[in-house]
């Protein structure tokens, strides 16, 4: 049987591989048809570097096939990254003997004290639209104090969104969600009460993208919070597009619970950033959210795990983790012990029955 599958996006694929590698199991590694060429450069040049051709089995194939191959194999462990609806899947298929790091749907709340208006422009500009929005911990949604708005926040991202273009790659195509997919969302965020569009919301032009994959200009969609109350606009609005896609609401001081519930009704919690040097604020957000990686702080992003610290979700006793030692502990490694006692054994005739 597998040791382990790991079933990832690649944007998490070198860093479990090679967190794999250091406890030694038999890996499988799949990732996503489309970069799947490029995890396959990635081990020829670990080849290159002296990891033994045997350490890593890597199969090309759609969903169905690795499916089949899973219940076949029967791993002892299987880490999923990807969409909710197939981490279900896998956890039914294989008995719950999976580690999951799936549907990162990532917020940002802005607190009431304005500060660095440049740099945290420029720094929700990069969380929610770098890579083209293709990050599971990419900004999705945006819940900023009245006060950013008054501070001129909304023209200076819409600013910024502005100048990304195909031509340097600022912008570029998505992999996942066709141009048809991401519009006709944006329009049902559009049918909500008060909801418009802030900018973008239009194909990209003068490309040769396919029509199976995506292509539109940044785009952001202005939900009110009084809008997400309700179960089915929540469930909407936090519907995860793996694209340059972001949702916009904003709050004042007496809405704040309003905000927490919101987060609170989520059902997937990846990561999170709370922007702001308020300590009262902090402590209220940070102590009523449990996303697994949350920022805090003004320079406070979505954006940038796992270069130094944990990343993965919390909430659930599934959620995987990268990027420090205990997350390659709890992933690829379990608790075991062995208790040696070799003696010299007491002499019968001393024992007693009991």
């Amino acid at each position: 049987a597998t040791g382990s599958v790991c079933v990832l996006r690649m944007s998490c694929g070198v860093a479990q591989a090679v967190q794999n590698d250091s406890c030694t199991c038999n890996l499988l590694l799949l990732l996503l048809l489309q970069v799947s060429i490029v995890i396959e450069q990635l081990l020829r040049l670990l080849h290159h570097c002296g990891m033994p051709l045997t350490d890593v089995d890597l199969i090309h194939g759609d969903g169905r096939v690795v499916n089949e191959l899973l219940l076949r194999a029967k791993p002892r462990s299987t880490l999923f990254t990807g969409s909710q609806r197939v981490a279900e899947k896998l956890a039914l298929d294989l008995q719950g003997k999976v580690f999951l790091e799936d549907a990162g749907y990532d917020w940002k709340v802005l607190g009431p004290d304005v500060a660095e208006l440049d740099y945290v422009a420029w720094q929700a500009d990069q969380d929610a639209y770098a890579c083209s929005g293709q990050k599971c911990s990419a900004q999705s949604l945006l819940l900023m104090h009245r006060n950013w708005r008054k501070a001129g926040l909304l023209e200076q991202l819409k600013a910024r969104a502005s100048t990304r273009q195909l031509s340097d790659l600022t912008i570029g195509p998505v992999l996942t969600w066709t141009t048809k997919a991401m519009l006709d969302h944006m329009n049902k965020l559009l049918q909500l009460p008060g909801a418009q569009l802030l900018w973008g919301g239009q194909p990209l032009q003068g490309h040769s993208i396919p029509d199976c994959y995506g292509a539109i200009q940044p785009t952001a969609v202005f939900v009110p919070l009084e809008a997400m109350r309700e179960p089915e606009a929540l469930q909407l609005v936090t519907t995860e597009v793996f694209g340059p896609f972001q949702v916009i609401t904003e709050f004042d001081d007496g809405q704040l619970q309003s905000v927490l519930d919101v987060l609170e009704g989520m059902s997937h919690h990846l990561t999170a950033a709370v922007v702001s040097n308020d300590l009262p604020f902090l402590q209220k957000v940070l102590a009523n959210t449990v996303n697994g990686t949350t920022y805090a702080g003004i320079r406070a992003r979505t954006t940038g795990a796992p270069q130094n610290h944990w990343f993965g979700p919390a909430g659930d006793p599934r959620g995987a983790g990268i990027g420090t030692p205990e997350a390659i502990r709890l992933v690829w490694s379990c608790h075991r012990e062995i208790i040696h006692d070799f003696g010299p054994c007491t002499a019968t005739s001393e024992l007693k029955q009991s």
